[in-house]
């Protein structure tokens, strides 16, 4: 049986969620022998997937939990997944707004593969996420549209694309900043350190001390005395950043990015920087995607299942304790050896 529609992926995640999920398009597209339709959601999930070769459609939906009826992204994506035709859906949400959604469009039962929880963990060991999307990958709708034979452990590393575009953008960045030379990126937030002002930045499980990552800068210095440190995050982190930097006494060589970097230029520093120190969030995994040296740190989530996998070096602090975990409790000396023991990648 041949579909009219190119393989679909359902995933509606964080940033760090899509970039684990191209070990799936990949696989897929080699699976299928077509380009990969997304339905997804958030800001950074076009910039992530579009340049890949392997991708065709991104459809997004600004809202799950919004009413229908009040959401006029959803309107469109019912309409598209009705107009698609059919072919092989691969679900990787199972929250019931996802579902509903799927279930407006009327798509065929047949159709669809649907994540279950012998994905997500094998005799009660959690799966990591690549290697989820991987199993699900291989699984073939009951509807039997024709696949090519592949070896799926090729694909487990997540993989982005960086466009020329996109370096010439940063190579213009960076002159205009004066950071051209060695650059080592610090990622002290994610989308959720930040929400809540000071106290609630202060007690979530991925904070780490001002004090504590001027530490590491220090000793940055000392080993790479001409390196620039990027401060990386979103425009609302930008005042949280600033105390790190007061925290060095605003040593000149340390640059609170937060207000410039958009994903595609965010990406393209990622490929050539020199490292990347940083809590468990998004940015970390698209490091280890584009073979960036990484130093992780991890609360209370779990590296089984949460850590960066991908070519380059990558050392995961943290962790050990569940959810009693906290990234505070991560000795700075431990992060600094972490750091110094990596392997050098270059000027950049």
């Amino acid at each position: 049986m041949s579909g009219n529609a190119p393989p679909l992926v359902v995933r509606c995640g964080a940033f760090g969620d899509v970039v684990m999920l191209t070990t799936m398009i990949r696989l897929l597209h080699a699976r299928y022998g077509q380009r990969v339709d997304v339905l997804g959601s958030g800001g950074w999930t076009p910039p992530l997937l579009t340049p890949l070769p392997e991708v065709g459609h991104v459809q997004i939906v600004s809202s799950r939990n919004t009413p229908y009826l009040l959401c006029p992204s959803q309107w469109a994506a019912v309409r598209w997944l009705r107009g698609r035709g059919n072919g092989p859906v691969y679900v990787c949400d199972t929250d019931a707004a996802t579902l509903q959604l799927l279930s407006r469009a009327g798509l065929n039962a047949d159709d669809i593969v649907q994540r279950t929880r012998e994905d997500d963990e094998s005799d009660g060991v959690t799966r990591l996420w690549p290697d989820r999307w991987l199993r699900i990958g291989m699984r073939d709708p009951s509807s039997g549209y024709p696949t090519h034979a592949v070896e799926p452990s090729i694909y487990r590393f997540p993989q982005l694309q960086i466009t020329e575009a996109d370096r010439d953008d940063l190579a213009a960045w960076r002159a205009a900043t004066q950071l051209e030379g060695q650059c080592v990126l610090f990622q002290p937030g994610n989308k959720r350190t930040h929400k809540r002002g000071n106290v609630g930045t202060a007690s979530h499980p991925k904070y780490w001390p001002p004090q504590a990552w001027a530490d590491v800068a220090t000793a940055i210095w000392q080993h790479l005395p001409q390196a620039r440190i990027v401060l990386c995050g979103s425009p609302a982190e930008h005042g949280v950043l600033d105390e790190i930097s007061a925290a060095t006494g605003n040593d000149p060589r340390l640059y609170n990015a937060a207000r410039e970097l958009p994903v595609p230029r965010l990406l393209a520093l990622l490929e050539q920087a020199h490292s990347l120190v940083s809590v468990d969030t998004g940015p970390a995994h698209a490091a280890a995607a584009l073979g960036c040296p990484l130093v992780v740190m991890f609360g209370a989530a779990s590296p089984a299942k949460w850590r960066p996998i991908g070519p380059g070096a990558i050392t995961v602090l943290g962790g050990e304790r569940g959810e009693a975990s906290r990234v505070r409790d991560i000795p700075a000396e431990d992060v600094i050896a972490a750091w110094t023991a990596l392997p050098a990648r270059g000027t950049g």
